[in-house]
């Protein structure tokens, strides 16, 4: 066994991003002694914060609006957060959706004041988002449960289900005015699926009820700064990140009784060889990536001029026009196109966090769905669906840098293709993802495990992923020690 100041190793969780560092947090919480492996310079995954245009502008290199942190049980259980530097900063719109004329779809934290703005669809509006956020503690826990447990309240967990499998096509049915359906449409493309998909309904809807219940927040100064308070409280138990150590095989990696892996299967293929069996990597081979990103970050030398006035108070502008134009721009990147008017989100993350940039200006980034792979600069078409919604924008501008979906999967391997969700978010992967096993954070390999954004509960900043795999690493070496007392 690997020892570290006189004490036997127990794991090795490999990658260092929110789940890697939730998996040994609550490792280390039972008493294990654990190393971070990290191949970048710089813990964090999708969590770094870097100033990638200008000195003085502080840029989230990936995510950075951060509903699911406020709503996760990781995180709340984990406490503390706002002791070790931690502060969450609410805009007043927690999003909107601009359409030509300067309109907008709204949404504010009271369904109430959102209805209430949408005209003849106010009462549609109520009647969806009404009883979901009066049911949304059932509806949330169920949501980042292991996906094989049973919920404690089934019955609000099923009613939201019946909303969850639609299609946004199929959902936006229930409203009439552009406004209402453009709002869904701006959620439910989060999915990176086409709109006609299974499922993409559910991820508008389950969006939008966190912008009712817990906001759509970032943290003050950047989302490394989240990070870095879980790499404090990871020291504070004993652990230990050694970031700058690439691991491309298990054998890579010291003697310790659980091997904890926050990659793709993809890269579990490679690292495991020969050690996985032929039917476990004809099932890993099948996992399914979704489409890639192009992500542009700008410096301003002031705030967007949206023609909507409230969509300057968001921290997320959804940027696509109607909702026919945010279906279409959707299949075809799922055609394996670029539109030529892409569907973009848009984070202001200065507007509820001055410190990003310098007093008056601000940062800005958007990214748009492109094929998986791609390595075309969708900046043209970007700015212009911006300058569309925004006149003026361009004047602004003082610096810009863009990565294509291929400069984002060098940035992080996780991000195959581009996909920041490591995986596609379709029916049968939210059912069973990374393959079809009874625990899907077993790997097959003895003392291996996944805890990526590949397992459930999927894509987002919650760190669920690396609790559901810790916990089964926990059972397992509890079950060897009555095996081996027996």
């Amino acid at each position: 066994m690997t020892t570290r100041a006189g004490r036997q190793l127990d794991a090795v969780v490999v990658g260092s991003g929110p789940n890697g560092l939730a998996a040994a947090i609550a490792l280390a919480r039972n008493g294990l002694q654990v190393d971070v492996y990290e191949g970048a310079p710089t813990a964090g995954g999708g969590c770094r914060t870097e100033e990638l245009t200008l000195p003085g502008f502080r840029h989230d290199v990936c995510s950075t609006v951060h509903a699911l942190v406020a709503a996760s049980p990781f995180f709340r259980d984990l406490g503390g957060l706002a002791g070790r530097g931690v502060v969450l900063r609410h805009p007043a719109v927690a999003f909107a959706h601009p359409l030509d004329g300067g309109r907008a779809a709204i949404v504010w934290r009271s369904v109430a004041d959102t209805a209430d703005a949408l005209g003849a669809d106010a009462a549609n509006y109520r009647r969806l988002f009404g009883p979901l956020v009066e049911r949304s503690d059932p509806i949330v826990a169920a949501v980042f449960a292991p996906i094989r447990s049973v919920p404690r309240r089934p019955v609000s967990a099923a009613r939201f289900a019946r909303v969850a499998v639609l299609p946004a096509t199929r959902l936006s049915r229930r409203f009439e005015t552009e406004e209402a359906r453009a709002l869904l449409a701006g959620v439910a493309a989060h999915s990176m699926q086409p709109l006609t998909a299974p499922v993409s309904g559910g991820f508008g809807a389950l969006l939008a009820l966190l912008a009712h219940t817990v906001g759509w927040p970032v943290v003050e100064g950047g989302s490394s700064s989240l990070v870095s308070a879980l790499i404090e409280e990871l020291e504070f138990l004993g652990g230990q990140v050694r970031t700058g150590r690439w691991v491309e095989s298990l054998a890579d990696l010291p003697a310790a009784r659980a091997r904890v892996l926050d990659v793709t299967p993809r890269q579990l293929l490679a690292m495991g060889g020969s050690r996985i069996g032929a039917a476990n990597r004809r099932r890993l081979d099948r996992f399914r990536y979704g489409p890639g990103i192009c992500k542009v970050d700008w410096a301003l030398s002031g705030s967007v001029p949206w023609a909507a006035t409230p969509c300057r108070e968001a921290g997320t502008v959804h940027v696509g026009g109607t909702f026919e134009e945010v279906a279409r721009s959707e299949s075809e990147v799922a055609a394996g196109r670029h539109p030529e008017r892409p569907y973009c989100i848009v984070v202001q993350a200065s507007v509820p966090d001055p410190t990003r940039a310098p007093a008056g200006q601000h940062t800005l980034w958007a990214y748009c769905h492109v094929p998986s792979g791609s390595t075309v600069d969708m900046t043209p078409a970007i700015e212009a669906q911006i300058e569309r919604f925004a006149p003026g924008f361009g004047d602004l501008v003082l610096a810009r840098t863009v990565r294509t979906a291929a400069d984002m999967e060098r940035h992080d391997p996780n991000y195959i293709g581009g996909d920041i969700n490591s995986g596609a978010a379709t029916l049968r992967q939210t059912l069973f993802r990374p393959t079809c096993r009874w625990n899907p954070y077993r790997t097959g390999m003895d003392g291996v495990y996944l805890c990526s954004a590949s397992t459930p509960p999927g894509g987002g900043v919650h760190g669920m992923c690396g609790i559901g795999a810790a916990h089964t690493v926990l059972r397992d070496l509890r079950s060897q020690r009555r095996g081996g007392a027996s």
